[in-house]
Formats: structure tokens, sequence, C-alpha cells
């Protein structure tokens, strides 16, 4: 059952997100959902920055991909290191029409076309320290969990498992 459109009234998406933007970041929900990990889209950090997609796998990393719809979003964006101290890999997604070369080799990376994604190069590992990994932890669980009831209520349907 869908209980979040991503077209029209869709709280999570407030007009600043490209329709490039938003193909890719559908692509890659889907393959993360198939890699079994939970996904969220733009989660506000402890460091004031927003995460375009996180995810925590099955094992329980943290992934925070940063998606770039073009050559100029990527240069005009210098914020992605701060992302590092927020995650245990930390990629850059986009699609066929931007270069990857422009992408640094130190992050992962994703392509994606809107019906799925590609992971082209994994990233490095920088495990996260306990007391980070707790804090990041609850406000996923927290957030995950109000956003579920705000579409519960919005729809005026129940969702069980």
């Amino acid at each position: 059952m869908t209980i979040l459109s991503i077209i029209n009234n869709n709280p999570l998406i407030d007009g600043r997100q490209s329709e490039n933007a938003m193909l890719v970041r559908r692509g890659v929900q889907i393959l993360l959902n198939e890699m079994r990990h939970a996904v969220l889209p733009e989660l506000s950090l402890s460091s004031g920055r927003r995460a375009d997609l996180i995810s925590i796998s099955a094992k329980g990393e943290v992934w925070i991909i940063e998606i770039k719809s073009s050559i100029e979003d990527f240069r005009v964006d210098r914020k992605w290191p701060d992302y590092r101290q927020h995650c245990d890999r930390l990629f850059f997604a986009t699609h066929n029409g931007v270069p990857l070369d422009i992408f640094p080799q130190e992050c992962g990376m994703f392509v994606s076309d809107g019906y799925g994604a590609l992971m082209v190069r994994e990233a490095p590992e920088h495990k996260l320290p306990p007391a980070t990994r707790k804090s990041l932890m609850l406000e996923f669980s927290r957030v995950a969990a109000r956003r579920l009831m705000m579409a519960e209520w919005s729809t005026g349907k129940s969702y069980s498992d």
C-alpha cells in the first residue's frame, strides 16, 4: 500500500528538487529497498545539514546519498564533505546525463534512471562513533514514525504489517 505519493501534495517534496533529481531519488530508493535498506529522504542532521537520502542497511550501516542532477548542481555544492561525520558510507547519485568523472573517487556512486539504479562504485567505510550512531538511529526512527503517522492521518487509512 502506498502511503505517500511522489506527486502533488507530498510534504517531502518542497519544490527545490528538479524533475531529474526526483527521478534519481526514486531509482536509488528502489535499489536500496531491494538491498533491504530502510530509506528516508530529506533527513535533517545534527549539523543542520539535510541529507538527500539516508539509509540503514540490514547490518545497521548508515549510508548517506547526495543527489546531483547536473554538473552545475555538483560544482556549486561544497557542503558534501560535512556528511561524512553522519554516516558509515557516503555516496553520490546522478543520472546518465552527468559525467561520472566529476565526482570524487573517495565516495561511492549510483547511477539512476528513475526505475532503478546501479551502484557503479562502492563507498569506503568510515565507521561512526557509537554516540553519533545512537543519536542518528534515534532521529531516523523518530522521523520515520512521525512521517508514517502523518501519512496515515492525511489519507485517513491505517497502515499495519
